[in-house]
């Protein structure tokens, strides 16, 4: 029901992700009036592996996440994380309230033993293929040790979803040399250090799309204002070329030319196919898209959902973490 589109988007989404697994169970979520209108529109029928479960509530996008936990305990987001708590879905996603639907699912889900807070985790394109990112805005401050689990939790989910089996870890700083960044930044790095993960040490801001690392730690506030950074070049670029290309009638003829080129430089850097950032932390899958997706981007936050169930990632996150809390009781075993 959330986003800026709501069911136009995310019902055809759903419908296109069973086409591509049709063994796959999709639960709608929602307001059921709204929900079976649009499927009416789309000549699809409910059936064994659709089916609409009802939400009496909504929340809005501009609503504050106490009101959305206190006030709304049938919106359709509590709903959908509750079917994940009982085991009747494997994960939930939603383009709804980025604050609610956090504040709702740690509410509901909890975090795994060994977490002190989840993450907002999401891949981004880079020179080499792709770098998972984290974290994007859950959470402003932190201390070293809670960039640890995000590392531990990062470098799980490439495990779970691109099968590399040592991922590069990268702890974001000013400088690649160790006296770099502020006094939490530099114990992160001996944490890091001190643990079983392939940690490649600091990296800078170019290093994220060069592809230098698997993945990339830093605290909510820097993430965040990182990605927005990120979102805002590419649109600049984007623009930059649709105005020259259309400058005049030899700029046309060359843009026309240039159409494979172009076609294949858009694919390579749609942010559509990076749609879906990953709650982790959390003692289930919950994955947000953005509120802005189209039909196909929401498709690729369902598909991101379903291989982190896949891949087994909450078992992998709660080995990792209990083998480092095993290891830190135990410092003879190789942790610090």
């Amino acid at each position: 029901m959330g986003g800026d589109h709501g069911p136009s988007v995310t019902i055809p989404a759903a419908i296109e992700y069973l086409k591509h697994f049709p063994g796959d169970t999709v639960v709608l979520v929602g307001i059921s009036d709204a929900i079976e209108s649009e499927l009416r529109t789309l000549g699809v029928q409910t059936g064994v592996h659709l089916r609409v479960h009802p939400a009496s509530e909504v929340v809005a996008m501009d609503e504050s996440p106490q009101s959305a936990l206190r006030g709304k305990k049938d919106s359709s987001m509590r709903v959908a994380i509750n079917l994940v708590k009982s085991g009747e879905a494997s994960a939930c996603v939603s383009a709804g309230n980025t604050g609610a639907l956090m504040a709702t699912a740690r509410y509901v889900l909890k975090t795994i033993p060994g977490i002190d807070r989840p993450a907002i985790a999401s891949f981004l394109p880079t020179n080499t293929g792709q770098v998972c990112m984290l974290d994007l805005g859950a959470n402003t401050d932190c201390t070293a040790e809670h960039l640890l689990q995000f590392a531990l939790m990062g470098s799980t989910l490439v495990h779970a979803l691109e099968h590399k089996s040592n991922p590069t870890v990268g702890l974001l700083n000013i400088g690649s040399e160790d006296i770099k960044g502020n006094e939490v930044v530099k114990q992160a790095s001996e944490l890091l250090r001190a643990s079983d993960l392939n940690f490649y040490g600091n990296v800078e801001g170019n290093d994220i799309f060069l592809g230098t690392t698997d993945v990339v730690v830093c605290d909510g506030f820097v993430g965040n204002v990182a990605l927005k950074t990120a979102e805002g070049v590419a649109k600049m670029m984007g623009g930059f070329l649709r105005e020259e290309f259309s400058r005049n009638i030899f700029t046309k003829l060359g843009a026309l030319l240039s159409l494979p080129a172009l076609k294949a430089f858009k694919h390579r850097l749609d942010h559509r196919r990076y749609n879906g950032a990953s709650f982790l932390g959390l003692k289930g899958i919950v994955v947000k898209s953005h509120g802005s997706a189209d039909a196909y981007a929401f498709l690729c936050a369902i598909e991101r959902a379903a291989e982190e169930a896949r891949g087994g990632m909450l078992q992998h996150i709660s080995e990792h973490i209990e083998k480092w809390h095993h290891q830190r009781q135990n410092p003879g075993q190789g942790a610090a």
